[in-house]
């Protein structure tokens, strides 16, 4: 009886898995094509992520049911758990970082004289309010000095920009500035990006603010975003 209870018990995990996809995908494919606000896509891929739960529940009740008897089924509920736990996984880590990083959406290297916005749709600027719980979660967000000329750092920083695939919207050197839009991978969100190169005694000194367009918090993104480019862009002025 255990036997069959466990292939039952795999076959409607596998249901579960399929579904939870089905329902991230479709949330994807609405804010990416058919214009969905993003609350809508959000709320359905959220539904996905309770149902890939579910799916690795019921699994793993199938195995505690195999384990008693080790005859038939097993393949099923290792099937329905490699089907649930893409989805499970990425909601418990969007919920895990929308309680472990600051209520926040706009990042900046420097909070007392960010970068400004001004070829973005809505221009404005650094919230002042951010500055503190952002140096707290975010210690390693800081200026970048490196031993280069304006111009190279100019050029190096818009190369980086360029191969993100980021839209740039200004890159002007004569404004020290660069200007762009950062997609999320998964639903394309916009975040929107100011690099700024400081001309300094000792070389230069390249700022970056990062925003999301959407919603009132980032779950750390911005911050990331900002430490990955610079650091990379670092390592380009080593070399």
């Amino acid at each position: 009886m255990s036997d069959t209870l466990a292939r039952r018990l795999g076959f409607l995990s596998i249901l579960l898995g399929l579904a939870s996809l089905a329902l991230l995908a479709i949330a994807v494919w609405g804010f990416r094509t058919a214009d969905w606000p993003w609350p809508q896509a959000y709320d359905l891929a959220g539904w996905g992520a309770w149902t890939a739960g579910a799916g690795i529940v019921v699994a793993l009740i199938g195995l505690v049911a195999w384990l008693r008897r080790r005859r038939g089924g097993v393949a099923a509920v290792l099937v329905a758990l490699i089907l649930s736990l893409p989805v499970a996984g990425l909601g418990a880590a969007f919920e895990i970082a929308a309680r472990t990083t600051p209520p926040i959406n706009d990042i900046s290297t420097d909070t007392e004289d960010p970068p400004v916005f001004w070829f973005t749709a809505t221009p404005s600027d650094y919230p002042a309010q951010n500055a503190e719980p952002q140096r707290a979660a975010y210690p390693d967000v800081r200026s970048l000095d490196l031993s280069l000329a304006p111009d190279e750092a100019f050029a190096a920083a818009l190369g980086l920009v360029e191969e993100r695939g980021w839209e740039v919207l200004s890159a002007d050197p004569a404004e020290s500035q660069i200007e762009a839009i950062a997609r999320s991978r998964l639903f394309g969100f916009e975040d929107e990006v100011a690099i700024r190169v400081t001309e300094t005694d000792t070389g230069t000194r390249v700022d970056m603010r990062s925003r999301s367009r959407l919603g009132q918090i980032d779950r750390g993104a911005n911050a990331r975003r900002i430490e990955a480019f610079l650091t990379d862009l670092q390592k380009r002025a080593r070399t």
